[in-house]
Formats: C-alpha cells, structure tokens, sequence
C-alpha cells in the first residue's frame, strides 16, 4: 500500500488532474523557459525530416492528420507542426500532385495551459484561395487545429485515424512515482531523496519498471490509432551510462542542487523529513536498452532509428559569466517543469522558499552548472509492423 494524506504524487490518477509544466507567461511559465528544448528540437529537425520522409502518402482526397502528444503550452509544439505540414505539403507538390487538407491535434494532460498554447496559434488563413496562397501567407496556418486532453498512457484518438504522431520532452514524465518508492516498509523507499540519483538498487528497478510498463501502455494505444504507413518521432531523455542511478542531466537538474535546496528547508524547520521523503520526482532517463526492451516486446512497431542524441544544457542564459543569471535560470528551469506537483506538495509559500535556495545554489555553482549540465536524448522513428 502507498501513503496517503496529503501528497499528490501517488496514485497516477492524482497526477494526471494536477500534472502540467507550468502555465502562463510568468518567469518562470514553461513558455518562458524552454529555449532549450527549442534548441534541442531544432538540432533534431534533420532526424524528424527523415521520419517525415518515410511516412506513406495518402490520397490528397483525405485529410493528413498529425499529432503532438505533450504538446505543453509554449510555442514550440506550434514551430514543430508548421516544419511538418510544410515538409509534408512539399512531399505532396514534389510529385506534382496537391497536397491535401492538414489537420492537427495538440495533445497534453487536461490539466495543461491550453488558453495559453490557443493563444500562440496563429489564426488560419482561409479565403477561399488555394493552399499555395494558404502557406504563402504571413503568420498564418495551414491546417486545422484542435487540443486533445488526455494522458498519452491511454488512448486519445479513431483507430487508424494518424498520418504521424510527434511526440518531444515527454515521454521521461511517469504516469506516477512507483508506489514501492513512497512506501516506508519496501526496499525500494528513497529516503532521504526526491529523485532517482543516486538511490539503491530497488529504487531504480521500481523507477524502470514505472518507465517501461508506461511504455508499453504508449506503444500498444497509438498501435490502434496509426494508420498503416503512418510513423511516429519520439524524443525523451535518455541516458548514456549503464548504470540507472546515474541519470546525467536531469540527475544534476534534480539530484543535486534541487535537492540540496529540500534539504535545505529540512534543516532550517520548516518541513519535516517525511515531507520530503513523500515527494519524488516522476521523471526517469532510459537507456537505449531499456526502451528497445520494451517497443522489440511490444512487436507492433519496426524500429527505424533508436540513437542517443547530445542535446546541449537546459539552461539558456544571455551572459555566462553572470552568475545569478545562472542560478535565476536553474531555478526557473527546475520550477517550469516540477513547479506545479511542489505547490501541489508543500503549498506556494514554501514553493518559493525552495525555489530561492535553488536559485541561491545555482548562482553559488554557476560555473559548474555551465561546463557539466548535458542533457541526452533518446530519438526513436518507429513505423508500424
């Protein structure tokens, strides 16, 4: 059994009302603070093109539908759509046919920003001309929008309705913390931490099987949904040790200084050690093996491609050499991501007394920060068997 009282980590039902990036245009809203990913995704165009270029081309009678699933509510999920449609559109004038109608579906948890993410999409340019004035026009788009609410964990769409399902930055997120990790009596409780960094051995196998049981459940729902000839794009964290306690980047994102920063309030009286030890980070970054396990058992998928890709650090600052810069964006970064399920934890107040010992860390370590923050991604192109 895990605890229960007041921590809304637990069970994944909880999670799933309450989880999103952080909404708005704040500081420290996700659309303010994913210039990285941004970056990350840019340097992965090359690997989507060629997912792109494998997908079946239909009839341009039918609409060609795509999906990004953990679409959060900054701009970049709007960037990636337009590069697919107009790659997609090109594909279909190439062979010296009209392309069809676009249709896309920007997906997330209901809990997730959706006013903000509408308000980034740029109006449709309609008037009646053809499709060719409908991309030549400025700030405007060429395909149908509309937002799905619902965990990617379940089914979300028709069976045989997707042309291509794009998803980036999500699939690391678990559908919940492993009850073994929250629960006193089980080998795998992470006293004393809040994420998988460094923890014992029990508490990565239970973070594993989280992560590929969730998997699994993914895999087998957009199995249903893809058309035949239809391909997916996926991008999560990933790791490039064999060792799971060492999950790289997010390790030094939530295991050190996030971490230091809950001790922090620890020490100083103003949570209890329970509390912190009842709050875990739902986040794990697989390894290529660990992922291959999982979609070669599912057998509905071929898989294309399955690399680890560099992407860079998760912090975008403007002078390096200004080291409360640095900190002031650890902290952002930290809280547009995890911020929602910490409020949810310990209330705002004492949100923002661990934000500002993340932030006081950060600029305490900013040149550390700089030279070792490296985040790793798994890419994976899968196409239906």
């Amino acid at each position: 059994m895990a605890p229960k009282g007041d921590n809304l980590v637990v069970s994944s039902i909880k999670l799933e009302k309450i989880f999103s990036m952080k909404g708005g245009k704040g500081e420290s809203s996700y659309a303010n603070n994913s210039q990285a990913q941004a970056i990350h995704a840019r340097s992965m165009l090359h690997l989507l093109k060629e997912t792109l270029d494998s997908v079946q081309l239909s009839s341009p009678e039918v609409p060609f539908v795509v999906v990004d699933l953990g679409c959060s509510s900054g701009s970049n999920t709007i960037y990636i759509i337009d590069v697919i449609i107009k790659h997609m559109t090109k594909r279909y004038e190439d062979l010296g046919g009209d392309p069809p109608e676009f249709s896309a579906f920007f997906s997330d948890l209901p809990s997730n920003d959706f006013n903000t993410l509408f308000q980034l999409i740029p109006p449709m340019a309609n008037h009646g001309g053809s499709m060719e004035e409908t991309l030549a026009a400025d700030n405007h788009r060429s395909y149908f929008a509309a937002g799905v609410p619902g965990s990617f964990y379940r089914r979300l769409f028709p069976s045989r309705s997707i042309d291509l399902f794009h998803s980036a930055f999500s699939l690391h997120w678990l559908s919940q913390v492993p009850e073994s990790v929250l629960d006193k009596r089980s080998a795998a409780y992470n006293k004393g931490r809040v994420f998988i960094h460094g923890a014992n051995e029990s508490t990565v196998t239970a973070y594993k099987k989280q992560f590929q049981t969730d998997l699994a459940s993914f895999l087998r729902s957009r199995a249903k949904e893809l058309k035949k000839g239809g391909s997916m794009f996926l991008v999560c964290l990933g790791r490039t040790s064999v060792d799971p306690t060492d999950q790289s980047g997010p390790g030094l994102l939530f295991g050190t200084h996030f971490q230091d920063a809950w001790d922090d309030l620890v020490q100083e009286g103003l949570i209890t050690s329970e509390k912190r030890d009842s709050f875990n980070i739902p986040v794990y970054a697989s390894s290529l093996q660990d992922f291959k396990e999982v979609a070669e058992a599912d057998g509905s998928f071929i898989i294309n491609k399955l690399e680890i890709f560099k992407g860079g650090s998760p912090l975008v600052v403007s002078q390096p050499d200004d080291a409360a810069e640095v900190g002031r964006a650890l902290a952002n970064s930290c809280r547009s991501v995890a911020g929602v399920l910490i409020d949810a934890h310990i209330g705002d107040h004492l949100g923002n007394e661990l934000f500002s010992r993340v932030e006081k860390r950060g600029t305490g370590q900013a040149k550390e920060l700089l030279e070792k923050l490296q985040f790793f991604h798994i890419v994976a192109s899968l196409s239906l068997a």
